[in-house]
């Protein structure tokens, strides 16, 4: 008979060993949204050691804009809107056309974050993890949640403004679809006091759910108007984060230029909304608030000194649509006007008007 012993169960270190490959085994491995990581191009390469250099120029700077080429944009197509809402806050632009999340945490670490420590960071990236097949919405989610904590811990103090990712083509489409997904789980992250989530992506859209080409002309990338949009639309948060006053953009060129208070007689009584109105030249554009997220874009507006004309379109809950055509007149600060429809296959008018809020 041998003197050798069966073992029941292997000996303490052994057991040790065997869990920690089965540890090993199980964990799942980290995708390419939450992995720091550099990308190749000479291109990124200088505009990310731009960046660094401009922190280290601005080692008082109160608010950071992260993210890629729509937050890089403020220096393009945003410049105007940039100097009037961020020019005298100590803002600093650290986008890169291009980057995903991985990107920016590559950057997080290595630079972007040295020796600062901003009152607020205005946080919008995803997008472009988005494309095709690349990262599914719960990776992308993963990896604006990996830079939202980046954040807490090298920053502490600074108050997080996480900006649901921005829709994006003509009309809708999967991706759009995508994108809201990712933003319903991005709004968790918000806790009131470290971190606050906003969504503003419905301002940019017609009441039909179109993306304007006048606000994203590529559908993707913003217009002029279109920073406008985002700035106004973040400013009272913003603001509120800083601990300021907010701030209203000055009212330029036309005097017809700006915020509106438009008001109509409906069947179903006094209607007051928001209205905002752009000339250039003898072009009119803008759009008339329906209520408090969806809105009317002017079409075909018109301008000849104090004289407005211009087409609105509202859907109906039978599926058609609701063609205005509006006319107007600006007389001392004052907009009085005509709304012409055909209602049930009869003509109808009603006027409405328009007063500074």
């Amino acid at each position: 008979m041998s003197n050798l012993r069966p073992t029941s169960r292997p000996s303490g270190l052994l057991a040790g060993v065997i869990a920690c490959l089965l540890f090993v085994q199980a964990a799942p491995a980290q995708h390419s949204a939450v992995k720091p990581a550099p990308r190749g191009d000479q291109g990124w390469k200088d505009r990310s050691a731009l960046l660094n250099q401009r922190i280290k120029d601005n080692p008082d700077a109160r608010v950071l804009f992260i993210g890629d080429s729509i937050t890089q944009g403020w220096e393009g197509a945003g410049r105007e809107t940039w100097e009037k809402f961020y020019g005298d806050r100590k803002a600093v632009n650290i986008g890169i056309g291009g980057d995903r999340t991985q990107h920016v945490l590559y950057r997080l670490e290595n630079g972007n974050l040295d020796g600062v420590k901003p009152k607020a960071a205005v946080v919008m990236i995803g997008t472009n993890n988005s494309n095709g097949e690349d990262n599914t919405p719960e990776q992308i989610a993963d990896g604006v949640a990996a830079i939202v904590n980046k954040l807490r811990a090298t920053v502490p103090d600074t108050r997080i403004l996480l900006l649901g990712i921005f829709p994006r083509g003509e009309n809708f489409n999967p991706q759009r679809g995508k994108l809201t997904q990712i933003n319903q789980v991005l709004q968790k992250l918000h806790d009131g006091e470290h971190v606050h989530f906003l969504d503003i992506g419905h301002k940019f859209l017609a009441s039909e759910g179109l993306l304007p080409a006048e606000i994203m002309p590529d559908y993707l990338h913003l217009s002029p108007k279109g920073y406008q949009i985002w700035a106004e639309a973040m400013e009272p948060l913003l603001a509120k984060l800083l601990g300021e006053a907010p701030k209203v953009a000055a009212q330029t060129g036309h005097p017809i230029n700006g915020k509106w208070i438009w008001k109509i007689m409906s069947p179903q009584g006094e209607v007051e909304n928001a209205l905002e109105l752009q000339a250039d030249g003898t072009q009119l554009t803008g759009r008339f608030a329906r209520d408090e997220s969806r809105w009317m874009i002017i079409e075909n507006g018109k301008l000849n000194g104090d004289l407005l004309s211009f087409t609105l379109k509202r859907d109906r809950p039978d599926g058609s649509t609701m063609v205005y055509e509006m006319t107007g007149r600006l007389v001392d600060g004052m907009i009085q006007g005509t709304a012409k429809t055909e209602m049930d296959g009869s003509p109808t008018s009603s006027e409405w008007s328009a007063r500074r809020p």
